[in-house]
């Protein structure tokens, strides 16, 4: 009996143990066998967005259950994102975009992207600023090479030694408001008569404004700037108009604050001086501001911005300024400035038809300071031989022949030798006449040298000299002319500027 029931409970037990088995190994089958695998997922709830030009933002959604996701977009440096990566779940993700200073839209495609699934694109578009201004090119005509045959360096050849019209119609309230008498054609044929064969006109253009909340320059004010350059033309002497200081908007605001309201101006007024001087050949020149207040990379930006607003402006009316030849100035016209910053150039749709503009007063001390600074002293006598032995505190003690020769060179390296003439638009010293006796003979007699010298380094190193005349005959003054009369009043120094040509 006891062996019977033995029997029957290790069977029922063995029957426990299959029973046990065959549950544990159901557990572990099934799950496998009946659940589907998880599928990841990244979408966003809107795939296009479009901003206006102002900086601006736009917010997106982002839903995933992916482990981590990024956001990017490649070549727009204008967006950003904020958040710019995130993990599984419901994101907002708000991308931001500087202001669009151009007329121009812009386009990104914007990346969402993870390890896990597919990415994600998102069309970013950007619209350009609207023009403060309306446009002045109403008429542009096709591209005409009549009489524009010779490029900016077969034109500087030809330039042997300019002279301005100072302080003259760039003056503030008219053209006779600085004491000088309006311009004559005996003048400019006086100007030519002894020796000069290139004209500077600086011109103000904002204080003529017909409409100023259009731009619109006055007509009888383009009539009475092109009849000055017609005395010059008729004299078959080369002629360059610029945008001079013109009340400071654009020189003394090189600035990103003042870009966009900058550049519109000057496309305004290159559009109406450009196409109303645009019957002259290639003895116009022009030129797109005279000494912009630019001083370190940022600026400099800017300022190329100036310039190749200028270029656009001129080179869209067609006829000849399809080809002339255009003048961009350095920074400051400084020359170690402009060696140093201006490392880039406009485009210009013309070949070989720009040039690049410095101006020389240095040392100023000797060239323009007219009383003791902090910083320094009037010097009265510049130059070897030409130093004084009794008032030896009014010598030069820089900036004298060496310094002038290293300047100008540095200028042939970096653009005359490179294709690029260099107009040297201003350069002179003044003349101190209130010294008497010896004092004033050797101050006069390195004065006449100065120029002299600046004239010949300048020659030699394919600088083109343009001497700066406002007019002024007193103390302190440049002037070489009596305009009064149309005669030299000025003889040494006129005579040292044609002796440096030799």
């Amino acid at each position: 009996m006891k062996q019977i029931i033995k029997g029957y409970l290790l069977s029922a037990l063995l029957c426990l143990s299959c029973i046990s088995i065959w549950a544990c190994s159901s557990d572990k089958e099934t799950p496998e066998k009946g659940t589907d695998p998880i599928v990841k997922t990244l979408t966003v709830d809107v795939n296009k967005v479009d901003l206006d030009s102002k900086a601006n933002s736009a917010n997106v959604i982002v839903t995933t259950n992916t482990t981590a996701w990024s956001v990017s977009a490649s070549d727009a440096t204008w967006i950003k994102f904020t958040p710019g990566t995130g993990v599984s779940g419901r994101t907002t993700v708000t991308i931001s975009v500087l202001e669009n200073t151009s007329s121009v839209t812009r386009t990104a495609a914007v990346t969402i992207s993870s390890s896990d699934v597919a990415s994600v694109k998102i069309t970013v578009t950007q619209t350009g600023k609207a023009s403060l201004y309306p446009s002045y090119n109403t008429n542009p005509i096709a591209a005409d090479a009549t009489g524009m045959s010779n490029t900016a360096v077969q034109l500087a050849a030809k330039i042997k030694l300019g002279w301005n019209i100072g302080n003259t119609l760039e003056a503030t309230g008219s053209e006779t408001a600085w004491g000088n008498p309006k311009v004559s054609k005996a003048l400019i044929d006086a100007v030519k008569a002894n020796g000069f064969n290139a004209i500077r006109i600086p011109c103000s253009w904002n204080q003529y404004l017909e409409n100023s909340a259009t731009a619109k320059i006055k007509t009888d004010w383009l009539n009475r700037v092109k009849e000055v350059v017609q005395y010059c033309v008729d004299n078959d002497m080369y002629v360059v108009v610029n945008i001079h200081w013109d009340g400071g908007w654009l020189e003394n605001n090189i600035t990103e604050a003042k870009k966009v309201e900058n550049n519109a101006k000057q496309k305004a007024f290159w559009e109406q001086i450009a196409t109303h001087l645009r019957g002259f050949d290639e003895h116009l020149l022009f030129a797109g501001t005279n000494e912009p207040a630019a001083e370190d990379a940022v600026q400099m930006a800017v300022l190329n911005s100036y310039h190749q607003t200028f270029i656009d402006a001129v080179r869209s009316t067609g006829g000849k300024n399809a080809y002339r030849t255009l003048v961009i100035q350095g920074p400051v016209t400084d020359i170690e400035k402009t060696n140093r910053l201006m490392t880039t150039l406009p485009t210009d749709t013309a070949t070989s038809r720009m040039m690049v503009e410095v101006h020389y007063y240095s040392p100023w001390n000797f060239g323009g300071l007219t009383k003791d600074e902090s910083w320094g002293k009037m010097f009265y006598y510049w130059g070897t031989g030409f130093h004084s032995t009794t008032d030896t505190g009014r010598n030069a003690t820089y900036g004298e022949e060496a310094d002038l020769e290293k300047n100008f060179k540095l200028m042939k390296t970096q653009f005359v030798d490179k294709g690029i003439p260099v107009l040297l638009g201003e350069f002179g010293a003044i003349r101190r006449t209130t010294l008497t006796g010896d004092a004033l003979t050797l101050h006069l007699n390195s004065r006449a040298y100065y120029l002299k010298t600046v004239v010949k380094q300048a020659k030699a190193n394919g600088l083109l000299p343009f001497y700066w005349d406002e007019g002024s005959l007193a103390n302190d003054g440049f002037g070489i002319f009596k305009r009064s009369d149309n005669t030299v009043f000025d003889t040494q120094a006129l005579n040292a500027l044609k002796e440096g040509l030799l």
